[in-house]
């Protein structure tokens, strides 16, 4: 019987993992209907994250409106997982996807709806939290976030800044005092890509700010207002593993709250036992809505090849798009890359059609590669 394992991350703004993971098993049934697929659809913290937990732990989703990244009100959500753990997914009140194109301007969304909602699992009782990192239209620093749960950060008159990254250029003295109470009782845990740092020439604002509608203007203006925050934090959190995660999110709950910082992948990975599935695969097929260079910074698909090679398993990635630096990714594990367009495709219409690409995607992947296991080697 011939296996294949599935573990792909989800198309942003378009399909969950376990969507992707439904289309990518059709496509093989289609071609191969007698194999064993073992479907892993697997999640790093963004977008889709705490439906799918909610999902696999047999938790609750809670619905909670927020303050949005732009301002205004949206209607977010986090997972109550069981009695004591709650999962707050950050993308859920400040993702991209939350910003209208019109709107992304870095330098002015906010994190606050993240803040909301971690005061909103505080009402359930939980005592342990998990942030999940991921898929942020935001580069506050996490300021707005410690603004909701009760920090006051003034300049240097004493008078509170406002929401969004650039503020932070302001930005003088911290103030927990007024620091929900209950947080002391909580233990908090931030899952991160640990790849991502706040400040220097990789931080978040130079790496990931001009994704979320930046200038380069704007990204300057962000990388000082991020060195600026560390240095009224704590300077180490400058190039401290993670601490640029979600826009600097993940620093500012480190310098002011006190959370962990944990890979994503230790922290979602642990319960699929991943690695015993791709041991006794003969196949694995992952997936990412784009394959490019930031796809070997410790994405999904790269993680999934780099455990996969440790047992000797051919990888195959299928994506939306094939963007520049993609190559890079053959030396991380992955052996071959497909994209699912046959042509040009109106961004809506793919999305629509977003099922239907992957599958028939899969489907003559899998006969490319029948065809050639019939070849003599040369």
């Amino acid at each position: 019987m011939f296996r294949i394992v599935v573990a792909p991350s989800g198309f942003k703004e378009c399909l969950d993992a376990e969507q992707v993971a439904d289309a990518i098993q059709a496509g093989i049934r289609r071609v191969i209907p007698g194999s064993v697929v073992d479907t892993v659809p697997l999640i790093d913290g963004g977008e889709g994250s705490a439906r799918l937990l909610a999902r696999a732990t047999g938790g609750t989703l809670v619905p909670v409106t927020v303050t949005g990244p732009v301002g205004d009100p949206v209607v977010a959500h986090f997972a109550l997982l069981d009695d004591d753990t709650a999962f707050v997914e950050m993308a859920a009140a400040a993702g991209l996807s939350l910003v209208p194109p019109s709107e992304r301007e870095p330098g002015r969304t906010t994190s606050r709806g993240v803040g909301e909602l971690i005061r909103a699992a505080l009402e359930t009782g939980a005592r342990r939290l998990v942030v999940g990192c991921g898929d942020s239209g935001i580069c506050d620093g996490g300021a707005g976030a410690l603004q909701a749960l009760g920090v006051r950060i003034t300049d240097e008159a004493r008078r509170e800044i406002g929401p969004g990254g650039a503020e932070l250029l302001r930005a003088r003295h911290v103030d927990a005092s007024g620091l929900d109470p209950r947080l002391s009782e909580v233990d908090m845990t931030v899952a991160v890509n640990p790849r991502n740092v706040l400040c220097g020439q990789d931080g978040v604002a130079r790496r990931y700010g001009p994704q979320k509608g930046a200038s380069a203007q704007d990204v300057e203006l962000l990388s000082s207002a991020m060195s600026n925050w560390a240095r009224l934090l704590d300077p180490d959190l400058a190039e401290l593993p993670g601490a640029g995660a979600s826009g600097g999110l993940a620093a500012g709950l480190a310098g002011v709250l006190g959370a962990r910082l944990e890979s994503r992948f230790d922290v979602f990975l642990t319960s699929t036992d991943l690695d015993q599935r791709l041991r006794t695969a003969d196949l694995v097929i992952t997936a990412e809505g784009a394959i490019d260079a930031s796809t070997s910074l410790g994405k999904i698909p790269t993680e999934v090849a780099r455990r996969a090679k440790q047992h000797g398993k051919a990888v195959i990635a299928l994506c939306g798009t094939i963007g520049p630096g993609a190559d890079t990714s053959y030396e991380h594990g992955i052996d071959a890359i497909t994209g699912i367009l046959t042509g040009p495709v109106a961004l809506p219409d793919a999305i629509t059609r977003a099922p239907a690409l992957i599958t028939d995607a899969t489907a003559r992947t899998l006969r490319m590669l029948l065809l050639g296991t019939t070849l003599p080697a040369a």
